[in-house]
């Protein structure tokens, strides 16, 4: 799964001209947290809600709401946005968009094209990737357990499903609480519990959990 597919588009941005109120009324309205800043055409930037939200004045300030609405009218996206714009290709793979937020702490990435903004890919937009992943809307077996971390051991356990009359719906892999072993979760339907812990034991170290959901 490449970025360009899941990307957020049209994607919303703002001018570096833009007053820093103006930007947070839009933020409000179009239900986002941050925008990358184009001028002439060219990424020039990116500014977050909270970007926006520090610029503003405290509610304990002494200003009027006048003397504030004038300071906040000269006060532009332009001054509070972050130049050094990390940014990836709509052919980067999802994943290595999802390390880099993570290894960053940013909550989303402008999406290039040949120079050219085409889309943003966003924290949502990986939470809802690992919904389906999990197969977290649809009603099914869930089953969390511990494997070997030997080769052929998940074509062994995903053949017994098969065997049984099951049908997995959804599988993630992920670290082992030691070297030699991988925890999988995985979403069955066509098993009951019983004949779930009777087929698979053979080639499971440990059922952490079972339940319908």
């Amino acid at each position: 799964m490449l970025v360009g597919e899941r990307m957020s588009r049209p994607v919303i941005t703002v001018s570096p001209d833009t007053p820093i109120n103006d930007a947070l009324a839009m933020f409000r309205k179009e239900h986002i947290r941050r925008a990358p800043v184009i001028k002439d055409g060219k990424l020039v930037g990116i500014v977050s809600q909270t970007d926006l939200l520090n610029a503003s004045p405290s509610p304990v300030t002494t200003l009027s709401v006048w003397e504030m609405n004038y300071l906040l009218s000269k006060v532009t996206v332009s001054r509070v946005m972050s130049r050094k714009v990390r940014t990836v290709s709509v052919n980067t793979p999802i994943e290595e968009a999802a390390r880099i937020m993570a290894d960053t702490k940013i909550g989303g990435l402008p999406v290039m094209n040949e120079g050219r903004l085409v889309g943003i890919i966003t924290e949502t937009d990986l939470f809802k990737i690992f919904l389906e992943l999990m197969g977290a809307r649809q009603k099914a077996t869930r089953i969390t357990a511990t494997i070997p971390d030997k080769r052929g051991t998940l074509g062994k356990l995903t053949k017994a499903v098969a065997g049984a009359g099951g049908n997995i719906i959804s599988l993630g892999m992920f670290t082992g609480p030691d070297a030699d072993s991988k925890v999988v979760t995985f979403k069955v339907i066509g098993m009951r519990k019983d004949s779930i812990r009777r087929e698979l034991g053979k080639f499971v170290k440990k059922f952490w959990d079972i339940r319908i959901s």
